[in-house]
């Protein structure tokens, strides 16, 4: 499998939904290998980013990421992941920090590629990616939770561009993208209006609706990465501190 795209090549990194990782934990044996693959896909580059901060090459970043995932398949690693305990993004970064202290040169005793992959990494598409991100002082981890950020985010734009592509309304996507983040004062409805070809009233309802829409689809989508709706806030507030420092 490639890592998921949208229509416009971009990467759609969705993040964790818990309910993925209870049927990960204790599903059968074929629908917990699904939800597992799953996961990988969205957490792969994340973590493939982490292990080349700490220093590893690009091959064996690679290895290490199919490594990785492969013993979570194997293993009761979810299983163990305890949604009243936190949060899963930080159970992921801790298992893979004891398996890069632990069991990193086990696993590269192994002849390279002895393993099916089970994610078809594309390491020069990686590396590219992992190429053009800014030069930073800051530590692994808060990398790590920089890239999280950025695909839960990445994540609910997929999901906005799906809603305008099953309303007929694809070539609105690239439009009305700038302006979620926006102030309501730098938006000219106007200009806004006749790229839609539509009138600047209609405009301004387009633009609301889709605002709303996307700090629904941002809640939503932290909601399903903690434990319980108490958390909510306080993830969303960990999330735009995030943000603001990338």
């Amino acid at each position: 499998m490639n890592a998921p795209k949208t229509s416009d090549g971009h990467g759609c990194f969705a993040t964790t939904r818990w309910s993925l990782v209870v049927k990960a934990g204790t599903g059968a044996a074929t629908e917990a290998h699904h939800a597992l693959s799953h996961l990988c896909q969205i957490y792969w580059y994340p973590l493939y980013s982490f292990a080349r901060r700490t220093g590893h090459s690009p091959d064996d970043a690679e290895d290490l990421t199919q490594e990785f995932f492969l013993r979570l398949l194997e293993g009761e690693w979810v299983a163990s992941a305890d949604r009243t305990r936190g949060r899963f993004r930080t159970f992921l970064l801790t298992a893979m920090k004891r398996f890069l202290a632990n069991e990193w040169h086990r696993a590269h005793a192994q002849k390279r590629g002895g393993h099916l992959p089970i994610l078809s990494l594309d390491e020069e598409s990686a590396e590219t990616r992992f190429s053009r991100e800014p030069a930073h002082t800051a530590s692994p981890d808060i990398l790590y939770e920089r890239n999280w950020a950025l695909a839960l985010l990445e994540n609910v734009l997929c999901r906005l561009e799906d809603d305008l592509s099953r309303e007929g309304k694809t070539a609105w996507a690239d439009i009305l993208r700038p302006l979620l983040t926006s102030g309501r004062g730098e938006i000219d409805y106007a200009a806004t209006a006749s790229q839609l070809g539509i009138s600047e009233g209609a405009a301004r309802v387009a633009v609301h609706r889709l605002r709303q829409r996307y700090r629904q689809l941002i809640r939503s989508e932290v909601a399903e990465t903690v434990g319980s709706e108490d958390e909510v806030d306080e993830e969303l507030r960990h999330l735009f501190q995030v943000l603001s420092g990338a």
